[in-house]
């Protein structure tokens, strides 16, 4: 990798117009070798479009591409490929019939002469250094079907890395990883910038940009938004560059105070991951109850055991009603609602219309003699729209087109149609942008303040600090703790994570 600190990547007034929509308007952006550069703003802001603009996706309307000193007017992915520039996406679409290496290498594969048939061993010695160096708890040869979301996000950073690539673009690579992976990722960049390789990161986790990026350039509404030199970067003027004005306190000065009643209890709770560990919690009427720990810990299995997903072992009660083991219809009955980690494939059917999505979980209600209402349906979805700022004037686009800002609002409209006592919220964060963000806070402190109990499930230490009123942190299945007031700092969450 050595003498890549000469390799430039620019891009000059590029423009992308769809039909009703322009994209990009005349945006310019470069990043050298040995360069890492922060590139921020909300979603739909254009940062993915330029993305596709630059591996060849997307062909501009206006605009060049220049790559030490040869000049585009577009790039193929072939030609983006040969040009050195690898990506590290956020969505996430591994072959999970392959194993990892199979994975890493799909289509630069390593054969033996003269039958062309797999050398599966050098494939494999080729990989496993670069597992080693991501701290990947996985190897060469697992299964992909069997990689937590955040292994799968590994994967994808593996797969660029092996590429040898003269320009790794990171779109929103941390978003399933804990603190040590994104720490351990973040050294992994840094390691890059020290060989003279360029570096794009993308990611609405502002302090993650502040500590790796040595410039970050804007983007507002598909336009330069500015640019930050090393010195200029914080957290506040990061985000005037993304959204144009300061970011609304998450919390505000005079939260509502939570019920002392108990809307939810979990009493001597074993899930199928964790056997041998009983979970006993309370969650309060009125309350954001945040629960914290690493991936893996257990979290999401409880949430999904509670739901009556998965199966389980203890009492599950709502408030005065307890739930059979395994019974979605019976928790959605007593009020209890669930907003999944993976949105895409668990919380919208992505090809239906907006109205379509919001109304399935309320479809009995919705019809007469079996036939939907379109009128009510309409009704509903255009409630949902207003209640929670989705932007889009049609309710029958596709939930697909939407940004992940705008899916995660039209999962939540889905279930507050059904005025829910308790809403277990899993990573409802993650992948939206800081303005978002702001948002979807704003909604969960409107409902606590109607009485209903969040249960909020995060990797993001700062989002868990700032929202919950209280903490629980999970360590192997376990609760290992909770916390209140001046107690929930970094250093006692992350104690009680590690066991």
């Amino acid at each position: 990798m050595t003498g890549r600190g000469q390799d430039r990547y620019t891009l000059t007034g590029v423009t992308k117009v769809y039909p009703g929509v322009v994209a990009l308007q005349d945006v310019s952006l470069s990043v050298s070798g040995g360069e890492v550069v922060g590139l921020i703003g909300e979603n739909g802001a254009g940062k993915s479009t330029l993305m596709k603009v630059l591996g060849g996706l997307v062909h501009p309307n206006r605009g060049s591409i220049t790559i030490g000193g040869t000049t585009f007017a577009g790039l193929t992915p072939a030609e983006a490929t040969r040009q050195g520039i690898a990506f590290v996406h956020q969505e996430l679409n591994p072959f999970t019939n392959l194993d990892v290496t199979g994975n890493v290498l799909l289509g630069r594969e390593i054969t033996r002469r003269p039958f062309g048939t797999l050398d599966r061993e050098a494939m494999v010695r080729q990989v496993r250094p670069i597992l080693k160096r991501l701290g990947a708890r996985f190897g060469p040869l697992d299964p992909v079907a069997h990689l937590s979301l955040a292994d799968q996000q590994l994967l994808e950073i593996a797969r660029a890395l092996s590429m040898d690539a003269r320009l790794v673009i990171f779109d929103e690579p941390t978003s399933s990883l804990t603190l040590p992976e994104t720490q351990a990722l973040l050294g992994v960049i840094d390691d890059l910038r020290r060989q003279g390789v360029a570096v794009l990161f993308i990611s609405h986790r502002l302090a993650e940009v502040g500590q790796i990026a040595d410039r970050v350039i804007g983007l507002r509404d598909g336009r330069n938004a500015g640019e930050l030199a090393r010195a200029e970067i914080t957290k506040d003027r990061m985000v005037r560059l993304m959204i144009g004005r300061d970011l609304i306190r998450s919390r505000p000065d005079t939260a509502p105070q939570p019920d002392h009643m108990t809307a939810l209890r979990l009493r001597g709770v074993r899930t199928a991951a964790w056997p041998e560990s009983a979970v006993n919690l309370d969650l309060r009427a009125g309350e954001i109850f945040g629960m914290a720990g690493l991936v893996g810990a257990g979290r999401s299995e409880l949430a999904c055991a509670a739901f009556g997903i998965d199966g389980r072992r203890g009492e599950v009660t709502v408030g005065a009603t307890r739930l059979p083991p395994r019974s979605v219809a019976a928790a959605l009955q007593a009020g209890l609602c669930l907003v999944p980690e993976n949105r895409k494939e668990h919380g919208l059917v992505l090809d239906f219309p907006i109205a379509a999505n919001i109304a399935l979980p309320n479809l009995a209600a919705l019809s007469r003699r079996w036939v939907v209402d379109r009128g009510a349906e309409m009704a509903l979805a255009r409630a949902g729209r207003d209640r929670l700022g989705i932007r889009s004037q049609s309710l029958t686009r596709a939930a697909a087109e939407l940004s992940g800002g705008n899916q995660q609002k039209v999962v939540l409209a889905k279930w507050l149609a059904l005025n829910p006592r308790v809403i277990i919220l899993d990573e409802p964060t993650r992948g939206i942008d800081v303005g978002a963000k702001a948002e979807v806070y704003a909604v969960m402190r409107a409902l606590a303040a109607e009485g209903v109990a969040i249960w909020m499930i995060s990797s993001d230490m700062e989002e868990v600090i700032a929202v919950s009123d209280r903490v629980a942190v999970m360590h192997r299945g376990r609760v290992t703790g909770i916390l209140a007031g001046s107690q929930m700092t970094e250093e006692n969450i992350l104690r009680l994570a590690v066991g």
